[in-house]
Parts: structure tokens; C-alpha cells; sequence
């Protein structure tokens, strides 16, 4: 039955138990007399609450569908609105589970094709950096190491204070091209990358622990690499947000052969502050493997942010 006839057939009732009550024994005199005003008033309400309760249950399904819709998000795939009503209600909710699986199919398609090219530009650009810019610092160095040799004492200490600018610019710019391209990912491996990484974290004021457990299931490069960029930025966000004095980062196994990366602080916390775009680019990147990822209070107080990574079929390392 159609939801049109059945809200027709609900009000139906109602109007003929009306009538049925004006042609039924009571009647009303003139003037109305106190007794009847409230038999009608009585009759009136109780017409009304079986008006809204049988239009509560025949709107119901409507109701969940909304905050299914209300409450859907693509950057957390797989929640859907349960199947409930007659006819058309059960079809319109069908449709829109369907409609949601079209989205995020397409959303995890976009976003492989968006991160691809990402990966690709920061590869072009950490290159570049290294081979163009590093390349002519170092030429600056050296000629500055020469010039200086020659010069007059007072002039060398001022070329020597130019060689050590040029020489920290020359590091940033290294760190910018690893941090841009995992070079120790791609010749080391996952392992001694979280390695790097965490030491170029430790700093005055900031200790990076981390511990990775033996015999893990081995994971392919598309994953590595999402492991290593969930990582980065996480530890960038403790770095800069959190004013957090100590960082746990573990590589350990999961349930059902899965990996795990935990990174844990004992920062300030999330509070109530909205998602910003690094946690949504984990959250892309973690859809790309179909991986979970949570972030949440850790036993510290600080955020505990977890990637499950579900282990492709091989060996262990």
C-alpha cells in the first residue's frame, strides 16, 4: 500500500468515528450544557491523539530515514538506514542505500586519483629541491669556503656567519624533501622510515618513543606508504597543536591478522575542536586500503590516533 492511501485510510478513521459519534444518542442542547462541551472536548482530543499516533507510526520509517541522512558521511563509509516499511517507504530507503554506496565508491575513486597525483607532484617537487636547489647551495658553499680563504681577516668571520645561513637553509631544504618524499620508505622500508621519522621529531621539549613488534604480516607498497603518511601527519599535529611533551609510536599486530599504527600523547586532546584537512586526508588515505581509522582520548589524557590495517596475504617480516 502506497504511503499516500495509507495516511488517507489513517485520517478515514478518524472522520468516521467522528461521525459515528454525532449519530450515536448524544446530543448537544442550546444553550451547550457543561457536561456535553466536555464530552465533545473529550471526544475531540482522543480524535487527535489517534490522529498523531497512527500518523507517528506510518511517518516512522520516514523519521530513521532522515537521521540516517542526517548522520551519513563519506569519509566514514559503510553506515546505512535500516530497511523498514511497507511498499514504497521500504523502496525509497533501499534507494537511498544505494545512492550512498554510488557516492562513496566514487569518493574512494576520486580520492585515490587525487592522492595519486599528490604523491606524484610532492615526488616532482622533493626532486627538484634536491637536485636544483640543493645542488646550487652546495655550489654557493663551496664557493663562499674558497672566497672566504682568500679574503682579509675582518671579512672571513662575516663570510664564515654566510656560510652557516646557507648551510642550515641547505638542511631545511633537505628535511623539506624527505618529509615530501619518504626516500628511506621506498630503500628501507616501513620499519626504519618510522624509524626516521620518529628521531627528525624528537626535539627539545618532545621525546618520540617508538616500538615496532617482530613478525608482522607483511603489508604491500600501498599501504606502507599510508602507514607512513598517517604517521607524519599525526606526529606533525602533536608537534604543532598539542603542546605535548611525550609521543608513542607502535607498530603492532591486530585482531584477524590486521596492523596496527598507534600514535599516542599526552598532549592537550581534541576537545571539541571541527576536523581540519590533515585529519580528513588520513581519513581519504585510510579509505584507499580500506583500512579503519579512529582518533580518540588516550589513558594520558592527550590523543591516541589508530590505523587498522587489514594484512594482505603474504609473509611475515
Amino acid at each position: 500500500m502506497s504511503l499516500f492511501w495509507r495516511i488517507f485510510l489513517l485520517n478515514a478513521a478518524v472522520l468516521v468515528a467522528a461521525v459515528l459519534l454525532l449519530l450515536g444518542p448524544v446530543t448537544v442542547s442550546t444553550p451547550v450544557l457543561l457536561v456535553e462541551a466536555l464530552v465533545i472536548g473529550v471526544g475531540l482530543v482522543v480524535m487527535l491523539v489517534a490522529n498523531a499516533v497512527l500518523l507517528r507510526i506510518g511517518l516512522a520509517p520516514l523519521a530513521r530515514l532522515t537521521r540516517a541522512m542526517t548522520s551519513a558521511d563519506l569519509l566514514r563509509p559503510g553506515s546505512r538506514a535500516a530497511v523498514a516499511g511497507p511498499g514504497e517507504m521500504a523502496e525509497l530507503i533501499t534507494t537511498y542505500n544505494t545512492m550512498l554506496e554510488r557516492l562513496e565508491a566514487e569518493r574512494a575513486t576520486s580520492s585515490a586519483l587525487a592522492l595519486s597525483a599528490q604523491e606524484a607532484e610532492r615526488q616532482r617537487i622533493a626532486q627538484e629541491l634536491h637536485d636544483e636547489v640543493g645542488q646550487t647551495l652546495t655550489a654557493v658553499l663551496l664557493h663562499l669556503k674558497r672566497t672566504a680563504d682568500q679574503v682579509p681577516e675582518p671579512l672571513r668571520e662575516e663570510l664564515r656567519q654566510v656560510q652557516e645561513t646557507t648551510r642550515g637553509g641547505l638542511d631545511e631544504i633537505r628535511r623539506i624533501a624527505r618529509r615530501l618524499r619518504p626516500g628511506v620508505l621506498e630503500e628501507l622500508g616501513l620499519h626504519s622510515a618510522l624509524r626516521a621519522l620518529s628521531a627528525e621529531f624528537t626535539a627539545p621539549g618532545l621525546t618520540v618513543r617508538h616500538h615496532i613488534s617482530p613478525g608482522l604480516p607483511e603489508l604491500d607498497d600501498k599501504q606502507e606508504l599510508v602507514v607512513y603518511r598517517v604517521a607524519q601527519e599525526s606526529l606533525t599535529n602533536t608537534a604543532r597543536h598539542a603542546g605535548a611533551r611525550s609521543v608513542d609510536l607502535r607498530l603492532e599486530p591486530g585482531p584477524g591478522g590486521a596492523v596496527d599504527l598507534v600514535v599516542r600523547d599526552d598532549g592537550a586532546g581534541l576537545g571539541g575542536a571541527p576536523e581540519g584537512s590533515g585529519i580528513q586526508g588520513m581519513r581519504e588515505r585510510a579509505l584507499l586500503i580500506d583500512a579503519g581509522l579512529t582518533l580518540g582520548p588516550s589513558a594520558d589524557g592527550g590523543t591516541e590516533v589508530r590505523l587498522r590495517v587489514p594484512a594482505t596475504e603474504g609473509s611475515t617480516v
